[in-house]
């Protein structure tokens, strides 16, 4: 368990550490599209499809030479394996990652891509969990967690500097959360930098395990969650990335799959961008209204999704429309 504090200067480091491999990405305004003041923070345009190079290139660059020659393991639903897998490769380390047999297949092709050994272990990031930490115990292998680690969330943070930067009279900045440490990490580099301005978590419905948490005071672990954003589903918070939510989130919202399956369809149709279900819960917030009034930035996390998921979620949106 990690519970130190995160500070702005460990951001800081994190940013001028990750510039090497992160790009600075887009800025994109959808303002005419939405009918109000609204921004897309692209991390679907990084290398892997999603934010999670950020931490994920933080971490394996700290690791000492001995831990990277012995090689590192996480857990994820895919995009975290994929950004471990290339910060392993660009650091030299080998890299073993433990995926749900659930996986798309998209997430699949892009950790192996990179050169990393995939492991199937359940459904649950508990499953996956349990088995990565076996094999890290019983191969050597150095842990690289999906969110709970200071080094995960200072690296995740850097988005944060960055939006600031590239919009300074952005009123609210809205972050989807899985286990937290995109917003814990953009929350605390905002909220150090500029009080002003509110952060807003969005989860899934059917996967509201920190607003659960909140609610309750204290990291809650869900019986199960539901939801089409595969990258959302952990059941439970880390217990950093809670504390710092606790601490610098303003508040958090849900999302229906409905909502994320129209917000995806909507960035495809109006936008012309491709994002996954995960990516779109900040956008399906703001357009229910999260956000307003003024500038709104919303972060799409990650654009990995299946083409046959795509055509199902047309599928729907049109079955749903024929029924009204």
């Amino acid at each position: 368990m990690h519970t130190e504090p995160i500070t702005l200067d460990d951001i800081r480091a994190a940013s001028a550490r990750v510039s090497r491999i992160a790009r600075l990405t887009e800025l994109l305004d959808v303002s005419p599209h939405a009918g109000r003041t609204l921004l897309l923070k692209c991390e679907s345009q990084q290398p892997g499809g999603a934010f999670k190079i950020r931490g994920a290139y933080n971490m394996v660059a700290q690791l000492s030479p001995d831990e990277r020659r012995r090689g590192v393991i996480t857990y994820s639903s895919g995009n975290h394996g994929q950004a471990m897998a290339l910060a392993a490769r660009e650091l030299g380390a080998p890299a073993v990652v433990v995926m749900p047999t659930t996986a798309p297949k998209v997430k699949i092709a892009g950790v192996k891509g990179f050169g990393a050994e995939v492991i199937f272990a359940g459904t649950t990031s508990t499953d996956r969990r349990l088995r990565a930490e076996a094999e890290a115990a019983a191969r050597g292998l150095t842990m690289v967690p999906p969110f709970d680690h200071p080094w995960i969330v200072a690296g995740q943070g850097t988005a944060g500097l960055e939006i600031l930067e590239q919009r300074p009279d952005v009123a609210t900045v809205l972050v989807p959360i899985g286990g937290g440490g995109l917003a814990a990490g953009v929350a605390a580099a905002v909220k150090l930098s500029r009080a002003d301005v509110k952060v807003v978590g969005v989860e899934p419905a059917g996967a509201a395990k920190m607003k659960s948490s909140l609610e309750a005071g204290h990291p809650v672990t869900l019986d199960r969650t539901d939801s089409i954003a595969d990258g959302l589903l952990p059941v439970r918070p880390g217990d950093l990335t809670f504390a710092l939510v606790h601490q610098y989130v303003d508040s958090v919202v849900t999302v229906e799959d409905s909502q994320i399956i129209d917000a995806v369809l909507w960035l495809e149709s109006s936008v012309g961008i491709v994002v996954e279900p995960s990516g779109a819960a900040s956008v399906a917030a703001a357009l229910a209204g999260a956000g307003m009034p003024g500038p709104t930035v919303a972060i799409i996390s990650g654009g990995n999704i299946d083409p046959e998921r795509l055509e199902e979620f047309r599928q729907e949106a049109r079955t749903r429309s024929a029924g009204r």
